[in-house]
């Protein structure tokens, strides 16, 4: 922490009013105390990019430098969301620390390596867009979702484009199947175009921080541009054939919303990799778990056991075999992402493997002596 006398105590009087709209408020007050104390100055990261970050303060948007903040753990860089203690003077200006997230939302990297990176903080909502141009995929859906759950938001599906189905009966339908991928989760269709479901989601998001997640073509800016009532992000056409489109943000950004609230676009996210998100993949299948509860064995894999109540009400139709499917992917994915970086969890997925070696030797002896 810098020491107090580097630089001159704020004026007392100073008003933080205009922070408001950006979510300030007396908790994030007491959190900014010590660093009030010493002459920083607070402010919300609207923007960062190669090092450096624009922050919102009580006197207007100003340029810092983020070197200061542990430049090369991607889990502790300052990222767009956070509120943020900036040097008063200078040139460049420094972040010299971010008060505690309340909410990060997290993937892992693109490397594949044991790391996560932090996309953005203090979310009180994750919306995830899924564009209607295209055949639903609700595999990743239920990705997004977990990592929504995880982060601590409070998901909200998106389908958008929804004037490209025009029957009301069958946009029921695309609904009801996300919803059967989504339980707990709101899911809204919207179109950009006609204004058609806009002022639920406004309604929804007013008051806090939302961040836009969804694939490149998903309509993530064209919806951004009809919540803020102005094309402040740039749009590219979708290509009709499979729905892909380019990458119109490179960098995420805060933005205030008219109707309350602020909202941070993402660029479209090609791949969305697990990181520690076991709490969230639970959530996302909490019915599958509800029926593990009657499971025979405790540690039941849901796979071939006897007495699995997850397979007997995959076998009655309670529960479709599809989900279950993306259940375990989604396990094994995320407990790969521990293991590199748990010895503990390491060791079971090896004692696992031993069971299910000595199970699978013990069947093959059984048929042999049958034989």
């Amino acid at each position: 922490m810098t020491s107090s006398s580097a630089f001159p105590t704020p004026s007392a009087s100073l008003d933080l009013s205009p922070l408001v709209p950006y979510g300030w408020d007396d908790a994030w007050a007491d959190e900014f105390a010590p660093y009030d104390s010493e002459g920083l100055i607070a402010g919300r990261v609207i923007r960062v990019d190669r090092g450096q970050c624009d922050v919102a303060t009580a006197d207007g948007v100003i340029r810092a430098d983020t070197a200061f903040v542990t430049p090369h753990d991607p889990m502790r860089v300052v990222c767009t969301g956070d509120w943020v203690a900036v040097e008063p003077t200078g040139n460049p200006r420094y972040v010299r620390a971010y008060l505690p997230r309340r909410t990060a939302f997290v993937r892992s990297t693109s490397s594949k390596r044991s790391e996560g990176q932090i996309l953005a903080a203090n979310v009180d909502h994750a919306v995830v867009a899924v564009s209607l141009a295209v055949e639903l995929d609700l595999g990743r859906v239920e990705r997004f979702l977990a990592l929504a759950w995880e982060s601590g938001a409070q998901p909200v599906v998106v389908l958008t484009k929804a004037d490209l189905v025009p029957e009301a009966a069958t946009l029921a339908h695309l609904v009801q199947d996300v919803e059967t991928a989504a339980p707990g989760v709101p899911v809204l269709a919207v179109s950009s175009s006609t204004g058609a479901g806009l002022d639920i989601l406004e309604a929804v998001l007013a008051g806090g921080t939302a961040v836009l997640l969804g694939q490149s073509g998903a309509g993530k800016s064209t919806l951004a541009n009809a919540l803020l009532g102005e094309d402040v992000m740039d749009v590219q056409a979708t290509r009709d054939m499979d729905g892909k489109g380019r990458h119109t943000t490179t960098t995420r950004n805060l933005l205030v919303l008219p109707g309350g609230g602020v909202l941070i676009d993402t660029p479209g996210l090609r791949g969305v990799g697990l990181w520690d998100a076991g709490t969230g993949v639970g959530q996302v299948f909490a019915e599958i778990e509800e029926f593990a509860a009657d499971c025979r064995f405790q540690d039941c894999a849901h796979v071939a056991e006897p007495g699995c109540a997850v397979l007997t009400a995959v076998d009655s139709g309670a529960l479709p075999e599809r989900r279950l499917e993306s259940y375990r992917k989604l396990l094994r994915e995320n407990q790969r992402i521990v293991a590199k970086t748990d010895a503990r969890v390491r060791a079971e997925i090896r004692r696992d493997w031993k069971r299910k070696g000595a199970e699978g030797r013990a069947a093959m002896e059984a048929k042999r002596g049958r034989w």
